[in-house]
C-alpha cells in the first residue's frame, strides 16, 4: 500500500511525504521517521500502521493531542482523502494516489467571539521578603518537557 502525507503549507503550496515503512512515527525527535520540529508537536506524536487492508492511526499520548478530519483521536482508521492534523500541520492523507485531487481542508468560519467580564482574581499572597515570585500558567513551553520526564 502506497500511503503519502500531503502537508498544505501556509503560502498555499503543498509538499508530499510517502510514509517510509509500513510503521511510521510521526514525532518531534530526531529518529521518528517523520521529525517535526515544532515544541507542540510530541517527541512522538502519533503512530501510523499500513498493511495491505488499511491504515491506521494511534496516538501515542501527545500533549496537543491527533486529529482525523477535525476529531480528537486515540486511534483509528484513516480512509483516502482524510484529514490528519498534527500540531499546527494539515495533511491530506492520499493512499494508492486517492484522492487524486488534493485540496486543502474547508476552514471553519470563527464564531463571533461574545463579550465577557473577565472574573476578577484573587489578591495575591505576598512571598516572604527575598523570594521571587515566579507565575506559571500553559504557556510556558518548559512545563511540557518536564511532563515528559
Amino acid at each position: 500500500m502506497d500511503v503519502t502525507l500531503v502537508l498544505f503549507k501556509k503560502d498555499g503550496s503543498q509538499k508530499a511525504f510517502s510514509l517510509p515503512s509500513n510503521i511510521t512515527v510521526i514525532g518531534r525527535r530526531h529518529d521518528c521517521d517523520l521529525c517535526v520540529p515544532l515544541m507542540v508537536v510530541s517527541r512522538r506524536h502519533c503512530q501510523l500502521t499500513a498493511n495491505s487492508e488499511a491504515v491506521k492511526i494511534r496516538d501515542l499520548d501527545s500533549r496537543s493531542g491527533t486529529f482525523l478530519n477535525g476529531t480528537r483521536i486515540s486511534d483509528g482508521i484513516i480512509k483516502a482523502g482524510d484529514y490528519l492534523t498534527i500540531g499546527p500541520l494539515t495533511f491530506q492523507v492520499q493512499i494508492n494516489g486517492e484522492p487524486k485531487q488534493v485540496v486543502p481542508p474547508p476552514q471553519a468560519k470563527p464564531a463571533p467571539a461574545a463579550k465577557k467580564t473577565p472574573a476578577p482574581k484573587p489578591p495575591k499572597e505576598k512571598p516572604p521578603d527575598g523570594v521571587p515570585e515566579l507565575e506559571l500558567d500553559d504557556s510556558d513551553s518548559f512545563l511540557g518537557e518536564i511532563k515528559d520526564i
